[in-house]
């Protein structure tokens, strides 16, 4: 029979016994998505089907995977899958900054960082103590499914309110309230054997360029980036964080040359020396633009590795990243000394994660040196347990921006206009999600428009009735902007300008509520909300529509 994942690191073989190749394979982590079968995948481009995936870990021997995509019970037999076609336990990770739930569906889904920076402003202790408690929310979470690998937090600060990647991930927008949150969430974080991940080094909170798409240029000096950027970093390593992600941008003042994946002026001397950085440097995705339009992806992964990275993530070609390293070391470009101390980190990241048994005589116990044996328990019952729930609430209403309420018994033929950036990606809306369906049971007819759909003649903002516009806007990647869109913004104005605005409320964005509110008449109702998710649409709406069906519909919403 052979020997499970697990099994076989009991039997740790050590790195040295591995061939080149296989130890620059395990410095290699691939994307894959959640979904069980290949007719589901949503992003060929990256996303490889079972066959090409199952050899990319079996025969090539990856490192790791990283998902996205599926619901959680998908996860939890997909990992599964991932771990039996390994020789070698993987690293599995997901960008869960915002929960499992933001990733995969019926996991608890948090409002986003920065919602606990408008608590922090009124209460830090409270707020800390939210950030601990999601911070282990999303470890144990993650574990449930088959993750071992949070990348999370962002310790990014983000003090440019035009940042189209960072935003409202951030904690917040000074390096303060960033360093005492991120403190906390990984104080929460491991309290599970997880590993966790500061990003993105060494700061990508104040740039206006979208790294997926473009390469970002930050031009401040060396005193600014120490008392800024560097700060929440700082604090992060001296809490103990397993590893830190690399920031697509260039810093002209430390590296004219090279953005800061490809720096070894950046990633070795000032991560690495200076911060005494000892854990895991993974790169960011490097089928981002940002890299791979300017470098591709033989010469990135050369020098992502030259520079320090540690873990090269999603090179678009796997195999071809793979034999350029090692023709790298071949031909002494790279030193057989840099993959080495990789494999180091690697393996003792691989064996906190996952060995059950791992004591020193030397050093206090920790609690991935402790982990039972496997659980029996049905692992639905560790998701989106009702204090988690009740957690996203709360830290929803202690962070909500509210101004009036509407009319329990709106105008005859009132309208609920929905706006949102692109109707083909909003997980956050269905038949039966709050922004809908309770407008719908006080009267309210339901309009649905996006930056496609709002064109010309067939605009449904131009229809002259009382409306109750509700805004779903954010930063997000590949979107390129954090502002208004065009769509929102004639909407807005358009309603003002016919009185027919009745009541607002914005979902995401406290940079969006900013610019809507310059021209807002005082006497209009509105409601902000970090969330985007259904329960902060019932929170939201709760507020503005003090009705009992409105309670209902929060007290119902999962």
């Amino acid at each position: 029979m052979t020997p499970s994942p697990l099994q076989s690191l009991l039997r740790f073989p050590p790195w040295e016994t591995l061939p080149l190749r296989q130890q620059v394979a395990q410095m290699v982590v691939v994307r894959a998505s959640g979904y069980l079968f290949d007719h589901q995948i949503r992003y060929p481009a990256w996303e490889p089907p079972a066959a090409v995936l199952r050899s990319l870990i079996q025969d090539l021997g990856v490192g790791g995977v990283i998902l996205l995509g599926g619901s959680a019970g998908e996860l939890h037999l997909r990992t599964q899958q991932l771990q039996d076609w390994a020789h070698l336990p993987l690293l599995i990770a997901a960008d869960v900054e915002e929960g499992v739930g933001q990733r995969f569906a019926g996991a608890t889904w948090f409002p986003p960082p920065m919602a606990l920076n408008a608590i922090f402003q009124q209460d830090q202790a409270k707020a800390l103590g939210h950030a601990e408690a999601m911070g282990a929310t999303i470890a144990q979470e993650s574990l449930a499914i088959g993750l071992n690998w949070v990348l999370a937090p962002v310790v990014d600060v983000n003090n440019n309110a035009a940042n189209p990647v960072i935003n409202v991930r951030a904690f917040g927008e000074t390096p303060e309230v960033v360093s005492h949150l991120t403190a906390a969430f990984l104080r929460g974080a491991q309290r599970h054997p997880v590993l966790t991940t500061a990003k993105h080094f060494p700061g990508h909170g104040d740039t206006a360029v979208d790294s997926h798409l473009e390469l970002p240029i930050v031009p401040h000096l060396e005193d600014r980036l120490q008392q800024i950027e560097l700060s929440p970093f700082r604090t992060a390593i001296g809490a103990g964080v397993d590893a830190v992600m690399s920031a697509h941008l260039q810093i002209p003042a430390w590296d004219r040359t090279y953005p800061a994946t490809l720096s070894p002026r950046i990633l070795t001397q000032e991560l690495r020396q200076n911060l005494q950085f000892a854990g895991l440097i993974v790169t960011d995705a490097l089928v981002m633009g940002a890299i791979a339009n300017r470098y591709g992806t033989e010469e990135a992964a050369v020098l992502a590795v030259e520079a320090g990275a540690d873990i090269l993530l999603m090179p678009a070609d796997p195999a071809a990243a793979i034999e350029a390293v090692c023709a790298a070391v071949t031909s002494g470009r790279i030193p057989l000394e840099r993959i080495q101390a990789s494999l180091e980190r690697i393996w003792w990241a691989k064996q906190k994660v996952c060995a059950p048994a791992i004591v020193s005589e030397d050093t206090h116990p920790h609690a991935w040196e402790t982990l039972p044996d496997a659980p029996r328990q049905d692992f639905t019952a560790l998701l989106s347990q009702p204090q988690s729930l009740k957690l996203v609430q709360t830290i929803l209403q202690e962070s909500m921006t509210c101004h009036g309420q509407a009319p329990s018994l709106p105008p005859a033929a009132s309208r609920n206009l929905i706006v949102v950036d692109n109707l083909l990606d909003s997980e956050f809306l269905g038949l039966q999600t709050p922004a809908i369906t309770l407008p719908q049971s006080l009267g309210y007819s339901l309009a649905l428009i996006d930056r496609q759909t709002a064109t010309g003649g067939s605009d449904p903002s131009a229809i002259n009735q009382p409306t109750l516009l509700q805004v779903f806007v954010r930063g997000n990647p590949f979107r390129g902007s954090a502002g208004l869109t065009q769509t929102v913004q004639t909407c807005f104005q358009s309603l003002i300008e016919r009185g027919q605005l009745q009541a607002l409320v914005v979902y995401g964005s406290p940079y969006i509520l900013e610019q809507l509110l310059i021209t807002l008449p005082p006497d209009i109702p509105y409601v902000f909300s970090y969330g985007q998710m259904a329960i902060a649409q019932a929170v939201a709406l709760q507020h503005l529509f003090p009705t009992e069906k409105a309670t209902s519909l929060n007290q119902d919403c999962p």
